[in-house]
């Protein structure tokens, strides 16, 4: 392409001028063919030339390995993706590749680009694209000891398959959320790309005036830790995430209803991964495809799972009243006498309650109430202090809660006996349970009222496996005494036969 001032130049010589097309390009230093060229040109429009892919005979057979490659790179942290370098020396190890470094390295920068630009156009229609997902809240009615109480459900589906999973809690908090969704991620070996959320407190501390939210942080450091692209439906509509609501209503309808007996959430749970899955056997209501094979394709479109399992918790910082006790959501749980209006850490999950010491030592463990105004009472660590002032034993709940083989001990017991019983409790149930040291109790008081002494070696022979050792039966025969009788008789007898000598 010559210069504009040329192409001027030639075009007033050759058509103002008249002058000789091979005049002119002797003066230029140009072809004379050039000259012509120019000087006949009546188009001068601008043309997008179009792309010629020239074809490379030494990357286009492993073009499509290096595809793959990359997009298996995208569902994996920066920090985890191979380099250009590593791509090159896999191709050679594996493929006997012979090209060089530069090449891969320049289809590869070029290809990133081209496959980032297409996926982030393919995630714009959220609900019909694979490894989305949406996310909500249900209820059920549940029959537990007796009585119909009400639960609720957390529903992660895929509009793209139309497959679900399901989890059933004690309540819609943030730690029943969160561990709902890791579940969910953890059995399935994947996490959704993009998920859309109702606007949950869980999630979302305030709905901000320009369309931004403010997150809760345990949900900020969740989605940092599993990598998704989060999406939250505006306020008061709920239809743009109509899959998840349509499957709530499914799940409650074929799952749900009638009211399941419940005694373990844990249990219930492990059964509901099957439900879920053995629905996928059945033919997706538009695709005619059944919902087992869509899936694999979420699947497939999922990201990597991270190295480890995000610890579904928050901690507290909460002080004590004067008899220890601390307050979570309206509910109260002992600590220790010693931390009595004092400050403690509380770790706190979905079904526990663990109060820590400063250095991050367990000092006790509560599962988590539910509902409010109730109490949680380990007595364990009030013992010592129970020791020291061993007559207010039977005024307390401790008392009412024993096993009846301890209360009839401690009915027993002298003045000096109760403090060292209740020191030895205060020692064995940090570690155990009620069960062994009763046990080891019945088996010590088999000849009567057993000292403190007595019932803690029995404990330690059962906890270590020796328990109690049967009589020793001798291996040979023995030949049989005469049966020994106390009294004088024998006497008798004696002096019958001296005096018959």
């Amino acid at each position: 392409m010559l210069a504009v001032a040329e192409i001027n130049y030639i075009r007033h010589e050759a058509n103002i001028k008249d002058n000789n097309y091979s005049e002119i390009a002797k003066r230029l230093g140009r072809d004379h063919r050039t000259v012509k060229k120019y000087a006949e040109q009546e188009d001068f429009s601008p043309e997008l030339k179009e792309r010629q892919d020239r074809p490379s005979p030494v990357m286009d057979p492993v073009k499509h390995i290096v595809d793959e490659w990359i997009l298996e790179d995208f569902k994996q942290k920066r920090k985890f993706r191979r380099t250009a370098k590593r791509i090159w020396d896999q191709l050679k190890e594996e493929f006997d590749f012979k090209g060089s470094d530069r090449t891969v390295r320049n289809y590869v920068s070029k290809r990133k680009k081209e496959l980032i630009n297409e996926a982030t156009q393919a995630a714009l229609p959220l609900e019909s694209k694979a490894g989305t997902a949406q996310v909500d809240f249900g209820e059920a009615p549940f029959k537990y000891q007796g009585e119909e109480i009400t639960l609720p459900y957390l529903v992660l589906s895929f509009p793209y398959s139309n497959a679900f999973y399901f989890q059933v809690f004690p309540s819609q908090n943030r730690e029943c959320f969160l561990e709902g969704l890791k579940r969910i991620f953890h059995h399935i070996g994947g996490v959704p790309k993009t998920i859309r959320f109702d606007n949950l407190s869980a999630a979302v501390k305030k709905v901000l005036p320009n369309g931004e939210r403010q997150l809760t942080d345990e949900f900020q450091n969740f989605v940092l830790h599993y990598g998704f692209e989060y999406e939250f439906c505006n306020p008061n509509s709920g239809n743009e995430k109509g899959h998840v609501e349509a499957m709530v209503k499914y799940v409650r309808n074929n799952y749900l209803l009638p009211s399941l007996h419940v005694l373990d959430l844990d249990q219930l749970n492990k059964q509901l991964w099957d439900k879920a899955e053995h629905d996928r056997d059945r033919k997706h209501y538009q695709k005619e495809i059944f919902i087992s094979q869509l899936f694999e394709e979420d699947h497939k479109a999922c990201l990597v799972l991270p190295s480890k399992e995000y610890s579904c918790v928050r901690y507290e910082t909460v002080k004590a009243d004067k008899y220890g006790y601390i307050k979570v959501e309206k509910n109260l749980y002992s600590t220790s006498p010693r931390y009595a209006l004092s400050k403690v850490l509380v770790k706190i999950s979905y079904n526990k309650i663990e109060i820590l010491t400063d250095n991050q030592e367990l000092v006790v463990s509560h599962s988590r109430l539910y509902g409010q105004y109730r109490k949680s009472m380990k007595w364990q660590p009030y013992l010592h202090l129970m020791a020291k002032r061993p007559l207010a034993l039977k005024y307390t709940s401790f008392y009412e809660q024993l096993p009846t083989e301890w209360q009839t001990y401690f009915n027993s017991c002298t003045t000096s006996e109760r403090p060292e019983a209740l020191r030895l409790l205060a020692t064995i149930l940090k570690e155990y349970d009620f069960n062994r040291v009763t046990e080891a109790l019945t088996i010590a008081s088999e000849h009567g009222h057993p000292s403190v002494d007595s019932i803690k070696q029995v404990f330690y022979q059962l906890i270590n496996g020796r328990g109690i050792r049967a009589d020793i039966q001798p291996k040979t025969s023995l030949p049989t005494m005469p049966k020994a009788e106390r009294g004088l008789q024998h006497y008798d007898q004696l002096l019958k036969g001296a005096e018959l000598n």
